[in-house]
């Protein structure tokens, strides 16, 4: 290594330092020039066009660290941040996914931990913008239409196709989650049906046949309790509604399971087993044995209710 073409890179951080940029090139161009395998030399070259806003220049200097670094076997350490610099610069212009893959190469070389954070922080936001760039509610009520007409003819794969597809492009009406509801119930997929019920629900808590399909998928899986509490929250938004009522009506006239058989299928329940586990409700239920004028507090908080909700449903309490 050369002490001249150390003095000339030494002389140009001296000039970096006080942005005078035009004396730091001449100052690392004599230093490549004095000796032209040293890669830092064409790292600090790059800085200085970063610093110039002359990004084109940056990446073209940075690449030719890389080149250098690669035939001279350099530090990989300096040879990711090279490649580091050049997602900086691919950044500042607005190429995000060209600079994303930069910081990747970077880390193949060297895990810097700020660089790990930076590239997970990008590949979220990349992920969320591609997303929201899909979005297209007109292009949902299409794929809808779509799934609607396979759904009649009893086509339901195909209907689902159209289904998923209008979910992506309008993931925030409740209307498509309900019509997926009802083809995976079709298809007897009945846990994700009742996953799309209470999404539909959660988007729209007045959309009543998010309820009513909730309760249809309910009765195919024999889950009587459960699908009657789904049809009379139905009826909780429209109390007229006949095809609630029927619902209901169709539960009480099918729960002929023997009430401790449906005990014991309900306790084998994860979520009824973790709510039994909680601490804070073993003592109110223990309360309620003792004084069943104590739930009407109880039933105030709306975690709690849930809860009690759930073991009501499942055979474990009794309320009125």
């Amino acid at each position: 290594m050369s002490d001249a073409a150390i003095a000339e890179k030494d002389l140009g951080n001296a000039a970096y330092k006080q942005k005078d940029f035009e004396t730091a090139h001449v100052h690392y161009d004599k230093a490549i020039e004095l000796d032209s395998t040293n890669i830092t030399f064409y790292n600090n070259k790059a800085a200085v066009f970063f610093e110039e806003k002359k990004y084109a220049e940056c990446v073209k200097f940075c690449e030719k660290a890389i080149e250098i670094g690669r035939e001279t076997r350099a530090d990989y350490k300096l040879i990711a941040k090279a490649m580091s610099r050049a997602g900086n610069a691919f950044q500042k212009q607005g190429e995000l996914k060209t600079a994303l893959s930069w910081f990747q190469r970077s880390l193949s070389e060297f895990r810097d931990p700020e660089l790990v954070k930076k590239v997970k922080e990008m590949e979220k936001a990349l992920k969320e913008a591609e997303r929201l760039a899909y979005i297209n509610p007109q292009l949902a009520q299409e794929e809808k239409n779509q799934g609607n007409d396979f759904f009649k003819k009893g086509d339901y794969p195909s209907a689902m196709k159209h289904y998923n597809e209008a979910v992506k492009r309008d993931p925030e009406n409740a209307v498509l989650y309900s019509n997926r509801a009802a083809c995976l119930t079709k298809l007897m997929e009945f846990q994700r049906a009742l996953e799309d019920c209470d999404t539909c629900i959660k988007k729209d808590p007045k959309f009543i046949k998010g309820y009513i399909r909730k309760g249809a998928c309910l009765v195919a899986m024999r889950e009587w309790s459960k699908a009657q509490r789904a049809y009379e929250d139905a009826l909780a938004v429209d109390p007229s509604n006949e095809e609630a009522r029927e619902g209901v009506r169709t539960c009480l006239r099918s729960n002929d399971e023997d009430p401790e058989k449906a005990k014991e299928r309900s306790m084998a329940d994860p979520e009824v087993q973790e709510i039994l586990r909680d601490p804070g409700m073993r003592m109110i239920l223990e309360q309620m044995s003792n004084d069943p004028g104590a739930v009407r507090e109880h039933l105030k908080n709306p975690e709690i209710f849930q809860k009690l909700m759930k073991l009501r449903d499942a055979g474990v309490i009794q309320m009125r």
